[in-house]
Parts: structure tokens; sequence; C-alpha cells
């Protein structure tokens, strides 16, 4: 599979994706936790089909030190017994944030009470970035049909 078009080859999309990553850097500050983080990437680029992403982020998980098998259970972390409940609240979040053309009224108020349980308003106000800007890089790389399987930890 080769991608439709390499958004770094032009100027537009490359100044424009050059803020986006850099927006996303800011979360490396945060004191949402990096494993956290990475779980609701994984999660948003399982439902939205992003191929490149789940390369990514699957790759970078596993470097930082994250478990296959919580990687292999992150679609099924309903069933699954390796999820915290702060990591439950924050795939809840993920999914509901993902998927709000899906839903009536968006993030209901029982997601968004028990993600405020298990993180303050500075990792929510994270969370919620960070659910944004993966569902901005998955429509991105869906779009441009961006093949997974070549990324090398640390390339981006």
């Amino acid at each position: 599979m080769e991608a439709r078009i390499d958004p770094m080859t032009h100027d537009v999309t490359r100044k424009s994706l050059k803020h986006i990553v850099a927006a996303g850097k800011a979360l490396a500050d945060s004191t949402l936790p990096q494993s956290t983080q990475e779980l609701v990437k994984i999660r948003a680029s399982q439902i939205n089909g992003c191929s490149g992403c789940l390369d990514m982020h699957t790759k970078e998980a596993a470097a930082a030190g994250e478990t296959a098998l919580r990687l292999h259970l992150v679609a099924a972390w309903r069933e699954a017994t390796v999820f915290t409940e702060a990591e439950r609240a924050a795939l809840e979040l993920t999914e509901q944030g993902t998927r709000i053309a899906d839903a009536s009224g968006g993030i209901s108020d029982e997601a968004w009470a028990n993600a405020a349980k298990h993180y303050d308003e500075e990792q929510l106000s994270a969370l919620v970035f960070a659910i944004a800007v993966i569902n901005t890089f998955n429509r991105i790389n869906v779009m441009a049909q961006r093949p997974a399987g070549d990324y090398v930890v640390g390339q981006y």
C-alpha cells in the first residue's frame, strides 16, 4: 500500500503539521501519566482505523515499558482486568470523545465525573487535548492512507 499523499512534501501541510506536532509535544510536560497518554492514542487509533498511528503508538508504548498483554487488550479494555480504574475512565472518555458523531450529547456526565474522580483539572485538560490531537492525526493519516509497519521508535 502506498500513501495517497505525503503531507510533508507540501508547504501548507508541512507547516500545519509542525504546529499540531508541537501542540502534542506540550502534553509531555503534563502530569497525565505517559502510559495513559499512549493507551488513549492507541484506543482512538483503533476506533478510527488508523494503522499508521497504531504502528507508532504501540511501538512507543512498548519501548516505554508497556507490556504486550496490555497492548493486546486495549481494544477489549472493558473486559480486561489489566487496566486501573483511572485508565478505564480515560479509555471511556477517549471512546466517547472519538465517537462524538455517534453519541447523542457527546461526552456523558457520568463518563466525565468518573474521569474527574481519577484526574485533577490539569490532567483532565491534558486528557481532552490528547484525545483531540490523536483524532486529528488519525484523520490526516486515514485520508492520506499512510501505511503502517515501518515506524521506528523515536522517529518523530
